[in-house]
């Protein structure tokens, strides 16, 4: 087992959501990347994962720019 050690520089937003929706994000990508290469047969799944988890964040600032109550609940 390779160790694989990278360094995480901790963002603050100022909004709890945001920075634990970051964190998170990159925490799925570590994961990912350190998956991919030991089971690649799992590949799919993997990808899959990256996709939802690092889908979060940017669904999450969508919301919070939204303009009015309307475009908020589209």
């Amino acid at each position: 087992m390779e160790n694989w050690f990278v360094s995480e520089r901790v963002e603050d937003y100022g909004n709890p959501v945001l920075d634990k929706s970051f964190q998170f994000g990159v925490r799925i990508v570590k994961f990912y990347a350190i998956q991919i290469k030991q089971n690649y047969q799992y590949k799919d799944l993997f990808r899959q994962l990256l996709r939802s988890g690092t889908s979060i964040g940017a669904n999450i600032t969508e919301a919070q720019e939204a303009v009015s109550r309307k475009d908020f609940s589209n």
